[in-house]
């Protein structure tokens, strides 16, 4: 017998490809909150985020009727027509995110505009509004998820211990702070701060405070720019390389992505210069057209395709070839 499932099943169904564990949900509000133009996040979880997760900003804010619209599926403020997928220029645009995070947790949000003289607060268990009203607020965005999976216990069984489910979080909001460095981040993890960037722009910086001066020190500057394509950044001299590819960090249009085609780029950049099962450590940025990449390849926008992949090579061949010059 063919069935057509319930909302509340169609919703915890797609909040799987969403939401894995409370780093995903890291990810999302805090890309939501860099698109909205904040110069400061903060950052706050308790027990890895499986209890509690906290994020505000002092960006653009959500209107007030358009609140409880933020939290239904496809709802989105990034993309209007089809083309638009293909020249997406903002972290988020799925309309997905608050949706699902908000049908397997509770949720509260306070929001406000500058325009606004009061702000707005919205209360949800499993995706249903439970309050909904004015209420006093700065400017910007907090939104608390509280208790995730309370709902679907058999995916809450599967979330880690209080560390290993911390361990990601950390790595993540230092990775967006570094590819953000003009924007202010705190991370507190049980009253605990971990993470504090001053927003001066400076990445060898935030480079140096998140991964010790040891790796600071050993990094040269890469600048490589043709027609509308750049890569620039810091890769490490032969002084300082790692047993394995956790220090290649990638952001394309400013989107931190995980990229098996940019590893074997370095690689290959590298293959002489390093052996015996040793990685070079590096943080490339690369910005390309919008339409030069396709980003709705991942549930979890984690990936990129670029469209002409032995351009982009060629370009961080070079650009790493002039820097060791």
């Amino acid at each position: 017998m063919i069935r057509v499932l319930e909302k509340n099943l169609t919703d915890k169904i797609a909040a799987g490809e969403v939401v894995e564990r409370p780093l995903s949900i890291v990810k999302e509000l805090v890309e939501n909150s860099i698109d909205s133009g904040a110069d400061t996040i903060v950052i706050e979880i308790k027990r890895g985020g499986k209890e509690y997760i906290r994020v505000s900003d002092n960006g653009s804010g959500i209107v007030f009727d358009e609140i409880k619209t933020a939290f239904l599926r496809h709802a989105t403020s990034k993309i209007e027509a089809l083309e638009d997928l293909f020249k997406i220029d903002s972290l988020g645009f799925r309309g997905e995110a608050l949706s699902s995070i908000a049908s397997v947790s509770k949720v509260e949000i306070v929001t406000r505009t500058k325009e606004a003289e009061t702000g707005g607060r919205a209360l949800l268990h499993g995706g249903e509004v439970i309050d909904f009203a004015r209420t006093g607020s700065p400017i910007g965005t907090t939104i608390v998820v509280e208790d995730l999976f309370y709902n679907t216990p058999a995916r809450l069984k599967f979330l880690k211990s209080d560390n290993v489910e911390t361990t990601p979080v950390v790595e993540l909001v230092s990775k967006l702070a570094l590819g953000n460095p003009g924007i202010r981040f705190r991370l507190i993890n049980n009253s605990k701060t971990l993470l504090s960037t001053n927003g001066s722009g400076d990445i060898k910086q935030i480079i140096s405070m998140v991964y010790g001066k040891e790796v600071g020190d050993n990094l040269v500057s890469i600048y490589k720019r043709e027609n509308t394509m750049e890569v620039k950044g810091y890769t490490s001299t032969l002084n300082l390389s790692r047993p394995g590819r956790r220090l290649q960090v990638f952001y394309v249009n400013e989107r931190l992505v995980e990229s098996d085609f940019l590893r074997n780029c370095l690689s290959k950049a590298y293959e002489e210069k390093l052996t015996g099962g040793r990685f070079p450590v590096s943080f490339l940025f690369i910005n390309v057209p919008a339409d030069f990449i396709d980003v709705n390849i991942h549930p979890a926008k984690l990936t990129v395709k670029f469209k002409d992949e032995e351009e982009v090579a060629r370009l961080v061949m070079e650009g790493i070839k002039a820097a060791f010059e």
